[in-house]
């Protein structure tokens, strides 16, 4: 419950893993989704509460009351101090937002949130959620996906998934896992299933552990690991 009220699932995966559709079925099936992407789309964007000081690290990266997310990315790409500056400024605008996100589902009585956290296991974000839902699809597939996309290469790729945390080890660590590399029909009904646990008797009460459940085989849904949805964290 992280003390909202409501029971709050983290999904994260690497790059081109299928987590943004992931993050519309959830929409679709009527939950909440907090789009951290998104926040920091509107920070850096023209008028963003991040612009002026974003610009004032990176001189030369403003155009137009906003940041050029392109000359900005071209400034921190694989210079980790240029990027620990950035987020220094980003993570707790992003957590302002977020914390808002909960109090407004928390006020609605919303039973469930998500949390679209793309480096959630990276960036130590497991212990704002009560369970973590990793999306995962074929290397070949993930591959495929990823240099299919706009400026992409193969050493562009190797370079952000070498910031990654490798793939088994987030499925390692998730309470969930969602496929994505075959029909999205696949991916859909492990979203389901997941939510029909949720709903389950007593698995969001407020204050309390859902009991841990003994691991289940990989089943046809995706669904990797059934430990009991609303896991209490430290």
């Amino acid at each position: 419950m992280i003390g909202s009220g409501v029971t709050v699932l983290g999904l994260t995966g690497s790059i081109a893993m299928g987590k943004s559709e992931a993050a519309k079925a959830f929409r679709r099936l009527g939950v909440p989704v907090f789009d951290a992407d998104a926040v920091v789309h509107r920070l850096i964007g023209p008028g963003g509460a991040a612009v002026a000081q974003v610009a004032k690290l990176f001189p030369g990266v403003e155009r137009g009351g906003g940041i050029d997310r392109q000359a900005l990315g071209a400034r921190v790409f694989g210079d980790s101090e240029a990027l620990r500056r950035l987020e220094a400024v980003l993570h707790p605008l992003v957590g302002v937002a977020r914390r808002r996100f909960l109090q407004r589902c928390g006020a609605r009585r919303v039973p469930l949130a998500v949390l679209d956290i793309p480096l959630l296991y990276e960036g130590h974000g497991a212990s704002l959620c009560d369970a973590v839902a990793v999306v995962s699809a074929p290397p070949f597939v993930q591959r495929a996906r990823a240099l299919s996309r706009p400026g992409m290469t193969p050493a562009k790729l190797e370079a952000i998934q070498a910031r990654q945390m490798p793939d088994r080890e987030k499925r390692r660590r998730a309470d969930f896992v969602i496929p994505s590399g075959l029909d999205k029909r696949v991916s859909l009904r492990a979203i389901r299933r997941l939510l029909t646990m949720a709903a389950a008797p007593g698995a969001a009460a407020p204050g309390a552990a859902a009991p841990r459940a003994k691991a289940s085989k990989r089943s046809r849904t995706g669904l990797a690991k059934d430990r009991g949805f609303a896991r209490n964290r430290p």
